[in-house]
């Protein structure tokens, strides 16, 4: 029996039909990612499977006794309560003995007194008991991971991105069946993206998961459904498999839509000719004819080659970057960062979240200034700058009207102009949608429709940040097709490799601390280049190793203890006596099962420190001993 059944599942809002009798299921090691456009219901699919929504008919079967994870695209997590209590807000035994231990020993580390060592004591009994201490080593490692280091802060103190994480290692936590994850890798950086993508694919836990990060899906998955049109498609393999079938699917879809073309023409020539008396027969006629209207409306606008906006020329001198200085606070973001921009260059920048990314974005636009240093752009130079803080529109306007406020129509690089509504519709924005107000549209809409408001202004060096986050993969394939050919430069932060490997020909990394190194070529082959040198310094270092313990070494006359090293042997073989004894007391205690909560971790304390120096004088020890007397 599968893991997950979904039987015959439709779904609307509104007036709006999101997906039609679809079924699918999920076996125990499948790992399936779905994919479809924005505003097709993905989310709505997952909410419903997750119990947070209801459809309209249908219905979602889980096998019996197996456990469910979610982490959905927007958390609800209240303001007022604490990342414990967020992250270990279930019921189960293990769970709450995690969180009590925790608490406990918070409270026994800032205030000292025998209800609380009590406390503490019993939370390390019931956590024997349990045998949780496994379980929260692992959530200690994925909160490091996730760089949560205070628990007891509140979530209304937290960023989305700080959020997201807070969401993400609740879910990864908790010891699940099945995994559902919608868009796990918004907000994380791409070191974190990795990470995860190595805990996923080597886990096995079965997943069910929306993503828009093709490398990610690659990696991870195994089957991929697609919701298109409001029907759904298996694949049974990775991505390249995908578009494989996909594009065979689509070619066979163009022969039928050329048959309904011939049959719509024909019905339509049919119904002008409006016969007086409509017969039974004839009003059925209708009726199909109105069903074949509808289904060739389906059909997809062909994406005419070569759409590309006209660029403004653009002089010898692109934009230069001399000894850049910027910190804030104490912590160094850009250190004597120099760059000269050549023309048609296109560069990508990754690095750690809060390495100073959009920080160096933001210097060049002038939205901050800098510590020290200069950047001068050329004379002909217009920027185009996508944020991630989206569109500061006062007031509520329809879409159309906000793209007719930056041009009428838009001149492309071929000469010719098209209609600002050909415009948005060859970007996903269907006709109809185009008369949507900007407060209805989605987050990833609104992304989208600023990307495009920036593209229309005719920049010849386009600043992105995040353009990626929240588009599908559809709109992800249009974009890089549009910046592949875009003739002006262009400087993108971004944390989808397949994005950064299709268009950048160079990238910056942001090291931390002010560090940036700059690499000629993509991501990969930046990864691919720095995993062999370090696969090469560690062989150097092996084989340096190798020698010299090969190699027999002649005692020189200069190989003999000093009067003071003899001094420090006499006092080392003192002091690791000492040591070796304190140990062994300790163990002693260890084992006695006596002590109070507050003794057990001093002595706990006490052992890793001792063993420590013990390691340490030992080592010097011997080095001693080996030179002559």
């Amino acid at each position: 029996m599968n893991y997950l059944s979904v039987e015959k599942l439709s779904r609307s809002i509104g007036e709006k039909l999101l997906f039609d009798q679809i079924t699918f299921g999920i076996e125990k090691g499948d790992k399936t990612a779905l994919i479809a456009r924005n505003g097709a219901g993905k989310s709505t699919l997952l909410n419903i499977i997750a119990g947070l929504e209801s459809a309209d008919s249908g219905e979602v079967v889980f096998r019996n006794n197996i456990t469910v994870s979610y982490l959905p695209q927007v958390d609800s997590f209240s303001d007022n309560f604490s990342i414990i209590d967020t992250i270990f807000d279930t019921q189960t035994p293990v769970i709450q003995a995690i969180k009590e231990y925790e608490i406990a020993l918070s409270l026994s580390q800032h205030a000292n007194s025998s209800n609380l060592q009590r406390r503490l004591h019993q939370a390390i009994e019931e956590m024997d008991r349990l045998d949780a201490w496994n379980f929260e080593f692992r959530a200690k490692e994925i909160l490091s991971r996730f760089g949560i280091d205070d628990i007891f802060k509140n979530m209304g103190e937290l960023s989305g991105g700080q959020r997201k994480k807070t969401a993400l290692a609740k879910t990864l936590i908790a010891k699940t069946d099945l995994l559902i994850l919608d868009e796990p890798t918004n907000h994380l950086d791409i070191e974190m993206i990795e990470w995860l993508e190595e805990y996923l694919s080597s886990s096995n836990t079965t997943l069910l998961m929306v993503t828009h990060d093709r490398y990610f899906l690659d990696q991870v998955c195994n089957n991929i459904i697609e919701l298109d049109n409001h029907t759904l498609y298996s694949y049974k393999g990775k991505y390249d498999y995908f578009l494989e079938k996909k594009a065979e699917r689509l070619a066979n879809a163009v022969a039928e839509h050329a048959k309904i073309r011939q049959l719509y023409h024909a019905e339509l020539a049919w119904i002008h000719t409006s016969p007086q008396a409509r017969t039974t027969k004839a009003k059925a006629r209708i009726q199909s004819f109105e069903q074949l209207k509808e289904r060739t409306t389906q059909e997809r606008e062909a994406k005419a080659e070569g759409f590309q906006v006209k660029t403004e020329r653009i002089g010898n001198k692109i934009l230069e970057i001399n000894n850049l200085d910027f910190s804030y606070d104490d912590n160094v973001l850009l250190n004597d960062f120099s760059y000269i921009f050549k023309k048609g260059e296109k560069c990508g920048i990754v690095g750690k979240n809060g390495s100073g990314k959009s920080t160096l974005l933001k210097l060049i636009m002038g939205e901050i200034k800098a510590d020290g240093g200069k950047i001068t752009p050329g004379l002909t130079i217009q920027f185009g700058y996508f944020a991630q803080d989206g569109l500061p529109f006062a007031g509520n306007k329809r879409v159309i009207e906000l793209v007719k406020e930056q041009a009428e129509v838009i001149r492309m690089e071929n000469g010719n102009y098209v209609g600002a509504s050909q415009f948005l519709n060859y970007f996903g924005f269907k006709y109809d949608q185009q008369y949507t107000y900007y407060e209805d549209l989605s987050g990833g809409e609104r992304r989208k429709l600023h990307l495009l408001i920036t593209l229309l202004k005719n920049p010849n060096f386009l600043i992105l940040d995040e353009p990626t986050n929240d588009f599908d993969i559809d709109t992800l394939n249009l974009l890089e097709d549009f910046l592949y050919h875009y003739k002006g430069c262009l400087l993108v932060v971004s944390h989808d490799r397949w994005f950064m490997d299709k268009l950048v020909d160079h990238i910056f990394i942001f090291e931390g601390s002010g560090k940036i190194k700059d690499h000629y070529g993509n991501y990969t082959e930046y990864r691919l280049a720095a995993r062999k040198a370090l696969h090469i310094a560690k062989q150097q270092h092996k084989s340096k190793m190798a020698a010299i313990q090969s190699t027999p070494s002649a005692k020189p006359v200069s190989n003999r203890r000093t009067f003071k090293e003899n001094q420090e042997l006499e006092h080392l073989e003192i002091e690791i006596g000492q040591l070796e004894e304190e140990k062994r007391a300790l163990i002693t205690r260890f084992d006695s099962g006596n002590g109070s909560a507050e003794e057990l971790l001093l002595w706990s304390s006490r052992y890793r420190i001792v063993d420590e120096e013990l390691e340490i004088k030992t080592v010097r020890w011997i080095e001693l001993s080996e030179k002559e007397g």
